[in-house]
Protein backbone atom coordinates (compact mmCIF):
# COMPACT_ATOMS: atom_id res chain seq x y z
CA UNK A 1 0.00 0.00 0.00
CA UNK A 2 1.28 3.46 -0.85
CA UNK A 3 0.16 6.80 0.51
CA UNK A 4 0.79 9.06 -2.44
CA UNK A 5 0.01 12.74 -2.63
CA UNK A 6 -3.14 13.37 -4.64
CA UNK A 7 -5.67 16.08 -5.29
CA UNK A 8 -9.21 16.18 -6.60
CA UNK A 9 -9.22 18.17 -9.83
CA UNK A 10 -12.90 17.67 -10.63
CA UNK A 11 -15.41 16.92 -7.89
CA UNK A 12 -18.36 16.78 -10.28
CA UNK A 13 -20.23 13.67 -9.16
CA UNK A 14 -19.95 11.68 -12.37
CA UNK A 15 -22.10 8.57 -12.50
CA UNK A 16 -19.54 6.64 -14.53
CA UNK A 17 -16.44 8.68 -15.34
CA UNK A 18 -14.28 6.66 -17.72
CA UNK A 19 -11.58 6.68 -20.37
CA UNK A 20 -9.42 9.68 -19.39
CA UNK A 21 -7.18 10.87 -22.23
CA UNK A 22 -4.54 13.58 -22.10
CA UNK A 23 -4.82 15.87 -25.14
CA UNK A 24 -1.22 16.97 -25.61
CA UNK A 25 -1.91 19.68 -28.20
CA UNK A 26 -4.41 21.38 -25.89
CA UNK A 27 -2.73 20.61 -22.57
CA UNK A 28 -6.06 19.32 -21.30
CA UNK A 29 -7.64 16.18 -19.91
CA UNK A 30 -10.82 14.74 -21.42
CA UNK A 31 -13.05 12.00 -19.99
CA UNK A 32 -16.53 10.63 -20.53
CA UNK A 33 -19.40 10.22 -18.06
CA UNK A 34 -20.94 7.31 -19.90
CA UNK A 35 -24.30 7.02 -18.17
CA UNK A 36 -25.11 10.73 -18.53
CA UNK A 37 -24.01 11.00 -22.15
CA UNK A 38 -21.52 13.73 -21.29
CA UNK A 39 -17.87 14.45 -21.97
CA UNK A 40 -15.77 16.66 -19.75
CA UNK A 41 -12.63 18.74 -20.30
CA UNK A 42 -10.23 19.92 -17.61
CA UNK A 43 -7.34 22.35 -18.00
CA UNK A 44 -4.94 23.64 -15.36
CA UNK A 45 -6.06 27.05 -14.12
CA UNK A 46 -9.39 26.84 -15.94
CA UNK A 47 -11.08 23.93 -14.20
CA UNK A 48 -13.54 21.47 -15.68
CA UNK A 49 -16.50 21.89 -18.01
CA UNK A 50 -18.94 19.77 -19.99
CA UNK A 51 -18.04 19.97 -23.68
CA UNK A 52 -20.34 17.32 -25.13
CA UNK A 53 -23.87 16.06 -24.42
CA UNK A 54 -25.57 13.51 -26.62
CA UNK A 55 -25.31 9.82 -27.42
CA UNK A 56 -23.37 7.97 -24.75
CA UNK A 57 -19.65 7.76 -25.45
CA UNK A 58 -18.01 4.56 -24.23
CA UNK A 59 -14.49 5.55 -25.22
CA UNK A 60 -12.57 7.91 -27.47
CA UNK A 61 -9.13 8.69 -28.86
CA UNK A 62 -7.32 11.83 -29.96
CA UNK A 63 -6.81 11.91 -33.72
CA UNK A 64 -3.58 13.09 -35.37
CA UNK A 65 -5.30 16.35 -36.38
CA UNK A 66 -6.47 17.08 -32.81
CA UNK A 67 -10.09 16.02 -33.30
CA UNK A 68 -11.63 13.28 -31.16
CA UNK A 69 -12.83 9.91 -32.41
CA UNK A 70 -15.94 9.00 -30.40
CA UNK A 71 -17.19 5.43 -29.98
CA UNK A 72 -20.86 5.88 -29.13
CA UNK A 73 -23.95 3.89 -28.21
CA UNK A 74 -25.62 2.14 -31.09
CA UNK A 75 -22.22 1.06 -32.38
CA UNK A 76 -21.54 4.26 -34.30
CA UNK A 77 -18.15 5.95 -34.54
CA UNK A 78 -17.82 9.65 -35.35
CA UNK A 79 -15.15 12.31 -35.66
CA UNK A 80 -15.96 15.15 -33.25
CA UNK A 81 -14.22 18.48 -33.73
CA UNK A 82 -14.73 21.93 -32.24
CA UNK A 83 -17.98 20.97 -30.58
CA UNK A 84 -19.69 19.15 -33.42
CA UNK A 85 -19.70 15.90 -35.36
CA UNK A 86 -17.54 16.40 -38.44
CA UNK A 87 -17.88 12.98 -40.01
CA UNK A 88 -19.50 9.59 -39.41
CA UNK A 89 -16.92 6.81 -39.71
CA UNK A 90 -19.11 3.82 -38.86
CA UNK A 91 -22.92 3.89 -38.84
CA UNK A 92 -23.15 0.82 -36.63
CA UNK A 93 -21.21 -2.29 -35.75
CA UNK A 94 -23.65 -5.18 -35.90
CA UNK A 95 -23.79 -7.14 -32.68
CA UNK A 96 -26.09 -8.18 -29.88
CA UNK A 97 -28.87 -6.06 -28.41
CA UNK A 98 -27.54 -4.04 -25.50
CA UNK A 99 -23.92 -4.14 -26.68
CA UNK A 100 -22.08 -0.85 -26.18
CA UNK A 101 -18.54 0.42 -26.55
CA UNK A 102 -16.27 0.66 -23.53
CA UNK A 103 -12.50 1.25 -23.38
CA UNK A 104 -10.64 1.90 -26.64
CA UNK A 105 -6.95 2.11 -27.52
CA UNK A 106 -5.04 3.59 -30.48
CA UNK A 107 -1.96 1.66 -31.60
CA UNK A 108 1.24 3.09 -33.14
CA UNK A 109 -0.18 2.75 -36.66
CA UNK A 110 -3.31 4.77 -35.84
CA UNK A 111 -5.73 1.84 -35.74
CA UNK A 112 -8.12 1.62 -32.79
CA UNK A 113 -8.90 -1.43 -30.68
CA UNK A 114 -12.40 -1.05 -29.27
CA UNK A 115 -13.92 -3.25 -26.60
CA UNK A 116 -17.61 -3.70 -25.94
CA UNK A 117 -19.78 -4.59 -22.96
CA UNK A 118 -22.79 -6.87 -23.26
CA UNK A 119 -24.91 -9.09 -21.02
CA UNK A 120 -24.53 -12.83 -21.41
CA UNK A 121 -20.84 -12.56 -22.33
CA UNK A 122 -21.67 -11.37 -25.84
CA UNK A 123 -19.16 -8.52 -25.80
CA UNK A 124 -16.24 -8.29 -28.20
CA UNK A 125 -12.92 -6.71 -29.04
CA UNK A 126 -12.77 -5.24 -32.53
CA UNK A 127 -10.06 -3.44 -34.49
CA UNK A 128 -10.98 -0.35 -36.49
CA UNK A 129 -8.61 0.21 -39.42
CA UNK A 130 -7.51 3.65 -40.59
CA UNK A 131 -9.76 3.32 -43.64
CA UNK A 132 -12.84 2.83 -41.43
CA UNK A 133 -13.16 -0.93 -41.95
CA UNK A 134 -13.42 -3.11 -38.85
CA UNK A 135 -12.54 -6.67 -37.84
CA UNK A 136 -13.66 -8.77 -34.90
CA UNK A 137 -10.72 -10.11 -32.86
CA UNK A 138 -12.20 -11.55 -29.66
CA UNK A 139 -15.76 -12.52 -28.76
CA UNK A 140 -17.50 -14.02 -25.73
CA UNK A 141 -16.45 -11.19 -23.40
CA UNK A 142 -18.82 -9.72 -20.81
CA UNK A 143 -16.89 -6.51 -20.11
CA UNK A 144 -13.91 -5.39 -22.21
CA UNK A 145 -11.67 -2.90 -20.47
CA UNK A 146 -8.21 -1.34 -20.31
CA UNK A 147 -5.55 -1.88 -22.99
CA UNK A 148 -1.98 -0.80 -23.67
CA UNK A 149 1.22 -2.15 -25.21
CA UNK A 150 4.35 -3.38 -23.50
CA UNK A 151 7.37 -1.11 -23.85
CA UNK A 152 8.84 -3.17 -26.68
CA UNK A 153 5.42 -3.14 -28.39
CA UNK A 154 5.57 -6.89 -28.73
CA UNK A 155 2.53 -7.64 -26.60
CA UNK A 156 -0.80 -6.00 -25.76
CA UNK A 157 -2.47 -5.98 -22.36
CA UNK A 158 -6.24 -6.43 -22.50
CA UNK A 159 -8.56 -6.46 -19.50
CA UNK A 160 -11.57 -8.78 -19.21
CA UNK A 161 -13.29 -7.41 -16.12
CA UNK A 162 -15.89 -10.15 -15.74
CA UNK A 163 -13.07 -12.73 -15.65
CA UNK A 164 -11.09 -10.45 -13.27
CA UNK A 165 -8.15 -10.99 -15.61
CA UNK A 166 -5.62 -8.87 -17.47
CA UNK A 167 -4.51 -10.84 -20.52
CA UNK A 168 -1.32 -10.45 -22.51
CA UNK A 169 -1.55 -11.01 -26.27
CA UNK A 170 1.21 -11.18 -28.84
CA UNK A 171 0.83 -8.10 -31.05
CA UNK A 172 1.90 -7.70 -34.68
CA UNK A 173 2.34 -4.02 -35.47
CA UNK A 174 2.37 -4.51 -39.25
CA UNK A 175 -1.04 -6.20 -39.36
CA UNK A 176 -2.61 -5.43 -35.98
CA UNK A 177 -3.14 -9.15 -35.36
CA UNK A 178 -3.34 -10.56 -31.82
CA UNK A 179 -2.26 -14.08 -30.87
CA UNK A 180 -0.75 -16.23 -28.09
CA UNK A 181 -3.03 -15.19 -25.22
CA UNK A 182 -1.45 -15.51 -21.77
CA UNK A 183 -2.54 -14.53 -18.26
CA UNK A 184 -0.77 -11.42 -16.98
CA UNK A 185 -2.74 -10.81 -13.76
CA UNK A 186 -5.67 -12.61 -12.15
CA UNK A 187 -7.53 -10.83 -9.34
CA UNK A 188 -8.97 -12.98 -6.57
CA UNK A 189 -12.71 -12.94 -5.96
CA UNK A 190 -13.59 -10.38 -3.31
CA UNK A 191 -10.61 -8.15 -4.15
CA UNK A 192 -12.37 -5.98 -6.71
CA UNK A 193 -12.32 -5.96 -10.49
CA UNK A 194 -9.54 -4.74 -12.83
CA UNK A 195 -10.74 -1.87 -15.03
CA UNK A 196 -8.84 0.65 -17.15
CA UNK A 197 -5.05 0.58 -17.33
CA UNK A 198 -1.97 2.36 -18.63
CA UNK A 199 1.72 1.54 -18.95
CA UNK A 200 4.39 3.96 -17.72
CA UNK A 201 7.73 4.75 -19.34
CA UNK A 202 9.45 2.09 -17.24
CA UNK A 203 7.06 -0.65 -18.30
CA UNK A 204 4.96 -0.91 -15.13
CA UNK A 205 1.21 -1.44 -15.51
CA UNK A 206 -1.15 0.82 -13.55
CA UNK A 207 -4.57 -0.83 -13.28
CA UNK A 208 -7.67 0.90 -11.89
CA UNK A 209 -9.59 -1.34 -9.50
CA UNK A 210 -13.41 -1.19 -9.45
CA UNK A 211 -14.55 -1.99 -5.90
CA UNK A 212 -10.90 -1.77 -4.90
CA UNK A 213 -10.45 1.80 -3.59
CA UNK A 214 -7.45 2.62 -5.71
CA UNK A 215 -4.94 1.87 -8.44
CA UNK A 216 -2.74 -1.23 -8.49
CA UNK A 217 0.76 -1.07 -9.96
CA UNK A 218 2.32 -4.20 -11.44
CA UNK A 219 5.78 -4.88 -12.79
CA UNK A 220 6.08 -6.30 -16.29
CA UNK A 221 6.36 -9.73 -14.64
CA UNK A 222 2.81 -9.40 -13.29
CA UNK A 223 3.90 -9.01 -9.66
CA UNK A 224 2.18 -6.36 -7.55
CA UNK A 225 4.46 -3.46 -6.64
CA UNK A 226 2.05 -1.18 -4.81
CA UNK A 227 -1.51 -0.05 -4.30
CA UNK A 228 -2.34 3.65 -4.44
CA UNK A 229 -5.26 4.30 -2.07
CA UNK A 230 -7.98 6.76 -3.09
CA UNK A 231 -11.22 7.89 -1.37
CA UNK A 232 -13.49 6.29 -3.96
CA UNK A 233 -14.49 2.64 -4.09
CA UNK A 234 -15.27 2.35 -7.80
CA UNK A 235 -12.05 3.44 -9.49
CA UNK A 236 -12.51 3.13 -13.24
CA UNK A 237 -9.53 4.22 -15.33
CA UNK A 238 -6.13 5.92 -15.45
CA UNK A 239 -3.83 7.83 -17.77
CA UNK A 240 -0.63 9.82 -17.51
CA UNK A 241 -0.50 13.45 -18.57
CA UNK A 242 0.45 16.93 -17.49
CA UNK A 243 3.90 18.48 -17.74
CA UNK A 244 6.38 15.79 -18.73
CA UNK A 245 3.65 13.19 -18.23
CA UNK A 246 4.40 13.15 -14.52
CA UNK A 247 0.78 13.21 -13.34
CA UNK A 248 -1.42 10.14 -13.04
CA UNK A 249 -5.06 11.05 -13.67
CA UNK A 250 -7.67 8.70 -12.21
CA UNK A 251 -11.42 8.56 -12.82
CA UNK A 252 -14.09 7.07 -10.57
CA UNK A 253 -17.81 6.30 -10.53
CA UNK A 254 -20.62 7.41 -8.25
CA UNK A 255 -23.35 5.18 -9.70
CA UNK A 256 -25.24 3.36 -6.99
CA UNK A 257 -24.76 6.33 -4.68
CA UNK A 258 -24.39 6.25 -0.94
CA UNK A 259 -21.53 6.86 1.44
CA UNK A 260 -20.33 3.27 1.00
CA UNK A 261 -18.76 4.36 -2.30
CA UNK A 262 -16.61 6.99 -0.61
CA UNK A 263 -17.28 10.68 -0.14
CA UNK A 264 -15.43 11.55 -3.35
CA UNK A 265 -17.03 8.91 -5.58
CA UNK A 266 -17.49 10.21 -9.11
CA UNK A 267 -14.52 12.58 -8.86
CA UNK A 268 -11.36 12.79 -10.96
CA UNK A 269 -8.03 12.66 -9.12
CA UNK A 270 -4.47 13.69 -9.92
CA UNK A 271 -1.79 11.54 -8.27
CA UNK A 272 1.88 12.46 -8.03
CA UNK A 273 3.77 9.41 -9.25
CA UNK A 274 7.48 8.61 -8.96
CA UNK A 275 7.64 7.73 -12.65
CA UNK A 276 6.48 9.34 -15.87
CA UNK A 277 4.07 8.08 -18.46
CA UNK A 278 4.28 8.16 -22.22
CA UNK A 279 2.10 9.99 -24.74
CA UNK A 280 -0.86 8.08 -26.14
CA UNK A 281 -0.72 7.17 -29.80
CA UNK A 282 -2.89 9.23 -32.12
CA UNK A 283 -5.63 7.49 -34.04
CA UNK A 284 -5.56 8.16 -37.79
CA UNK A 285 -8.97 6.91 -38.84
CA UNK A 286 -10.40 8.45 -42.02
CA UNK A 287 -8.06 11.44 -42.00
Amino acid sequence: MAEREFEIIAEVGCQLAEGPVWHEQEGALYWTDIMRGQMWRWEEGKGSEIVYEGQRVGGFTVQADGSLLLFREGGNVVIWDKGEVRDVVVEGIAGSDGERFNDVYADPMGRVYAGTVCEGEMGRLIRLEIDGQWHELVRGVACSNGMDLTLDQGRMYYTDSKMRTIWSYGYEQSTGALHDRQVFVEVNEGEGVPDGLTVDKGGDVWSARWDGWGVYRYGDDGKLKEKVELPAKQVTSVCFGGKGYGDLFVTSAGCGGGCQLGKHAGSVFRVKADVVGKPSHFSRVCL
